[in-house]
């Protein structure tokens, strides 16, 4: 089992990951070594490969868009300003309550923004780049690890959806799991899935509170641009830019809503704020530019991720990994065990919980059943081997995501301090709560 394609390639990107080699080349070198050890020659290996990559081309272009209208949204000056006000209010000498209340408040903000963004307001990670870069001057003041923010971030772009049926969760569990246990052979009811995921939620807040009260408590100095304590001169945006700033907001996230685009909905905010004179004519491709190049490397680390879904996929790797696996289990508890674990090596490496439940669900819905697994369990196995890794994955945008909001002013690495807090924190805890749910449902 060590030898199959998945593990060794999932265990290469992880390697060379850590030893701070882009993620992009980690990822496709990890995707050939997949072709080569799964039976597939270069040419075929490449040729999967390329026919992957369009694959990630729609989030790609979606996550370009949402940086040209967040920089449009900085030419307002509305969240500047606000994150001006916010550091006013602690005045020139804060004392410690008032700076810890409001490192509290801010950090219950982002927590409540990431959680919204999959359900009440579900635009997933494109408030990240609007919200996080004007706000690191507050944290960098409040001396927060922004390991910290990462944590939190991850936390509401993956929890929600695990276990609340409306927006992403919604589609995560009644339009993906749901259809794929049944398809398999096994009777259960779609009210009863959040149930079946309750416990590895549960395993996610344990580790959210492990990094907010343990991990990451103490102070972490940043370099910031002015004096902490003292705000930096943003003045208040006039009445036309507060109204156009508004309408801009309102016409994206009503489009989105409507048109389920991401794409759309940020390609016409930002020709709001062209046509409404807050992003100048002349200054308009210059800001477009400087939101691509921010989102650039989102983009090509989604492409280059569905690349190797893609190699994964043509080896039939994960096949023979499961097929492996069936031929060890002695019992119920090892099962359990091994089917989570290698959830989070195809997890790891495709980087998509939301990719990896049709993959998995054809391969451990018998298996469960075979093995008398009850339907709540099978749900809770098949759900929570699927998001391991998601919270972890060098190619996830749960992680990705944060690390382009975080990293705005370059002193946020991706790896270590978005990959591996997440998957410390959330992998780890989500492993031992999955094969509790598997054991006692």
């Amino acid at each position: 089992m060590l030898l199959n394609p998945v593990i060794l390639s999932v265990t290469l990107l992880l390697v060379l990951s850590l030893l701070r080699i882009n993620v992009v080349v980690a990822l496709a070198l990890s995707a050939l070594a997949a072709g080569l050890c799964g039976g597939l020659d270069i040419n075929e290996s490449l040729k999967a490969f390329s026919g992957g990559l369009g694959n990630g081309a729609e989030i790609a272009l979606g996550y370009a868009m949402l940086g040209a209208f967040a920089v449009a949204i900085a030419h307002s000056g509305i969240t500047e300003w606000g994150a001006a006000e916010i550091i006013g209010r602690l005045g020139a000498t804060p004392s410690p309550r008032r700076r810890l209340v409001v490192k509290n408040i801010l950090l219950l903000a982002i927590l409540s923004m990431a959680i919204m963004s999959q359900n009440l307001v579900p635009i997933h990670i494109a408030f990240i780049p609007i919200l996080i870069p004007p706000l690191l001057g507050v944290l960098s003041d409040l001396k927060v690890d922004r390991r910290l923010v990462a944590c939190i971030m991850t936390f509401g772009l993956v929890t929600p959806y695990m276990v609340l049926p409306v927006g992403f969760g919604g589609i995560f569990l009644n339009k993906l799991l749901l259809p794929n246990l049944t398809n398999n052979g096994l009777h259960i009811d779609a009210a009863l899935l959040p149930k079946a995921m309750l416990i590895p939620g549960l395993g996610m807040v344990v580790g959210l509170l492990i990094a907010v009260f343990f991990s990451y408590r103490k102070p972490r100095h940043y370099d910031t641009s002015h004096v902490p304590g003292e705000p930096p001169d943003h003045r208040k945006p006039d009445w036309k830019t507060l109204t156009v700033s508004v309408l801009a907001l309102g016409i994206a996230f009503a489009l989105q809503r409507y048109t389920d685009s991401v794409i759309l909905g940020a390609l016409v905010g930002f020709c709001v704020f062209i046509l409404g004179g807050v992003v100048p004519w002349k200054e308009s491709q210059d800001a477009f530019t400087d939101g691509v190049r921010m989102m650039s490397l989102i983009g090509f680390i989604m492409i280059t991720a569905s690349g190797y879904a893609e190699v994964v996929k043509a080896t039939g790797a994960v096949d023979t990994l499961v097929q492996s696996l069936s031929g060890d289990l002695q019992s119920k508890p090892m099962a359990a065990a091994l089917m989570l674990l290698v959830g989070l090596f195809v997890t790891m490496g495709i980087g998509s919980s939301f990719s990896t439940v049709p993959i998995i669900a054809t391969l451990y819905v018998p298996l469960c059943m075979s093995l008398g697994f009850s339907p709540l369990a099978t749900a809770a196995i098949v759900g929570t081997a699927a998001a391991l890794g998601d919270a972890g994955s060098p190619a996830s945008d749960s992680t990705v995501g944060p690390t382009a909001g975080l990293n705005a002013d370059g002193q946020h690495d991706h790896i270590r301090d978005s990959v591996l807090p997440t998957f410390i924190h959330y992998n780890l805890p989500l492993l031992v709560a999955g094969w509790v749910a598997a054991m006692v449902l």
